[in-house]
């Protein structure tokens, strides 16, 4: 049956943008603005402060990992940061390999840096499935994973857009899946967790095109319908149908990138007809699948 998390992140098509490798010494703060890229941070030793806008500041020491799959801002820093205005000598002292605060100070963090991208024009619905954070630590698969990612960063060899698009969506998988459990904040992961959503999950995205009602959706999973609307929305952050319709409409704007025929997607994404798929898509989408369809070849 179908593995929800990995198509998420397979629809997401992560694209690499920036690796590089920090250290820093004595009292360096950085801060960045960005607009909703995905970025990680994988402490290969030392330790610094993390602080992302609206959130408590996370230490992170040697051996943690962190995954922020939108970030619009955050600071890193120093243990004891400088004054805020007063920000850190930046040196980059190699192609990739940057240095953080006083160059003669000695090196109190080292960590491998990257930003990526999404290439998935319904991005924002899919980011919004996962958790805002992901930070786990001493997980030596995911700082393997950045290891190589910020290696071939570096080198010219052969397919080398091809492995980092690879690498990038494999540290996403397993990033996802050090975080996935009960704990985890509303959204795929946890629902993906409960064992009686779980099932209903695998059903809604293995086959988008059956009859869908949060009637037989409950029944399904053997629930009232109260019960599971209740359990479904606590555990995955939203109703079961406008999960169902989210990811319809997910699957429908990449069938119509690939140019299948309208009525075709209509039956694969649960519809009876060209013209209820129409009205459902403009009303998701704010324009018609065929507007959509010629702006996504244009692009």
């Amino acid at each position: 049956m179908t593995d929800p998390v990995a198509e998420v992140v397979s629809l997401l098509k992560p694209s690499p943008s920036i690796s590089k490798l920090v250290t820093g010494g004595g009292q360096w703060l950085v801060e960045r603005t960005e607009l909703g890229s995905p970025f990680y941070c994988a402490v290969v030793e030392g330790r610094c402060l993390m602080t992302i806008a609206g959130r408590d500041p996370i230490v992170l020491t040697a051996g943690d990992f962190v995954l922020v799959p939108k970030i619009f801002s955050f600071t890193m820093s120093s243990m004891k940061p400088p004054a805020r205005g007063a920000l850190a000598q930046r040196l980059e002292t190699s192609p990739g390999v940057f240095r953080l605060g006083d160059p003669e100070a000695p090196a109190e963090i080292k960590a491998l840096v990257g930003h990526c991208a999404f290439g998935s024009n319904d991005k924002a619905l899919l980011v919004s499935l996962l958790p805002e954070v992901i930070h786990v630590h001493g997980e030596e698969r995911l700082m393997a994973l950045v290891r190589m990612i910020n290696e071939e960063t570096r080198a010219d060899r052969a397919a080398r857009e091809m492995v980092l698009h690879r690498l990038l969506e494999v540290l996403f998988i397993d990033a996802l899946r050090s975080s996935a459990g009960a704990k985890a904040p509303p959204g795929l992961l946890r629902g993906m967790a409960d064992p009686l959503l779980a099932p209903t999950l695998r059903r809604i995205h293995s086959d988008p095109g059956r009859s869908m009602t949060v009637e037989t959706l409950a029944q399904e999973a053997a629930m009232s319908r109260s019960t599971f609307f209740d359990r479904f929305r606590r555990e995955v952050g939203v109703a079961p149908m406008e999960y169902a319709t989210g990811w319809r409409m997910a699957l429908a704007k990449e069938f119509l990138r690939e140019d299948m025929a309208m009525a075709d997607i209509a039956q694969r994404v649960g519809y009876g007809s060209t013209s209820a798929f129409s009205v459902a898509f403009n009303r998701h989408v704010g324009m018609p699948p065929g507007a959509y369809a010629r702006a996504a070849v244009a692009a």
